[in-house]
């Protein structure tokens, strides 16, 4: 089954659920697109440019902002977010499925310009677990984490949002139920039209061909 325009789906989760290591299974895998999105925070150890974001100034950011450059774009924990709308627009069109790393804010932006964007809210088994993942990867600051804590309070008001939970305990599970996830919307009735249509026309020409047997 072919559908002519690929499905967007956009990742969101607390900070520490994982869900940046859930997307890194899905980068350079046929049918898939994984949007780099620009921040103007710096880059942590082992975060590439071009590859994990793409590193700009805070004064940058809101000039792209302002010149429509971005699909979306938030700021979190004081720093600037923003999907650029090019690369998104392009890989829909060409039928990739495109996944996006955002938070709460601009995945609220995505669904009011995208109705049928899949949300897909990410968090670990249970808030200790979160709490122990921020502060084992020692990338900030114990006010950086107290930041990121009371923001995770914040998110959890509005998961209600989503369309979908993915429990985060296994990546290797997380990632195979995601995985399910976009196979099943791919066999979606309404994702499939012009499959359909071809299915009736060979069943309309076959049932011609009995008729002409009788």
């Amino acid at each position: 089954m072919n559908q002519t325009k690929g499905n967007l789906y956009v990742i969101s989760g607390f900070s520490g659920s994982g869900k940046g290591t859930i997307m890194e299974h899905f980068r350079n895998r046929s049918g898939y697109a994984l949007s780099v999105s620009c921040t103007s925070r710096k880059p942590r150890p082992g975060e590439q440019e071009g590859i994990s974001y793409y590193f700009i100034s805070h004064e940058e950011f809101l000039k792209r902002a302002e010149e429509g450059f971005f699909l979306e774009h938030a700021v979190y924990v004081d720093h600037g977010y923003g999907t650029p709308a090019a690369f998104v627009e392009e890989h829909l069109a060409a039928g990739d499925d495109v996944l996006l790393e955002i938070e709460l804010q601009g995945a609220l932006q995505i669904r009011k310009k995208i109705p049928d964007a899949v949300l897909i809210f990410v968090t670990p088994p249970t808030i200790q677990i979160l709490r122990e993942r921020l502060e084992n990867r020692k990338t900030e600051s114990q006010a950086e984490i107290r930041k990121r804590l009371l923001r995770a309070v914040e998110e959890g008001k509005n998961i209600g949002c989503y369309d979908y939970i993915l429990v985060n305990d296994k990546v290797e599970d997380a990632v195979a139920q995601l995985e399910g996830l976009m196979r099943a919307r791919r066999s979606l009735v309404s994702a499939n039209a012009g499959f359909i249509r071809g299915i009736g026309e060979d069943l309309q020409k076959l049932k011609q061909e009995l008729d002409n047997c009788i």
